[in-house]
């Protein structure tokens, strides 16, 4: 669970990351799970967005891809979110604030 200096940090971090991640029509489907999942092991932090046609709400699709991911939730701001995961296999590539 993160504190709000660490969500603080990594919204600061989320500005300037593209955008990787699209959720569409079809909603929080077990592709974009595992791209999600396989994007978070990379990178640990990660912008989505969730397209106009889409029947979920950035929230709705963010707090879904979280719980499937076990990542979480820093930020939802209009169609477009951060998701955050400490990545415990490999380095760490984010030191967050105590």
């Amino acid at each position: 669970m993160l504190n709000s200096r660490q969500r603080a940090q990594l919204r600061g971090l989320g500005n300037s990351l593209e955008t990787i991640l699209q959720v569409g029509k079809a909603g929080v489907t077990d592709n974009v799970t595992a791209q999600a999942d396989s994007a978070l092991t990379a990178r640990e932090l990660i912008k989505g967005r969730v397209l106009e046609n889409a029947l979920l709400t950035a929230r709705e699709a963010a707090q879904e891809l979280a719980g499937r991911t076990g990542a979480d939730v820093v930020q939802v701001i209009g169609t477009r979110f951060l998701l955050y995961r400490e990545n415990k296999q490999l380095e760490k590539r984010i030191q967050l604030v105590k």
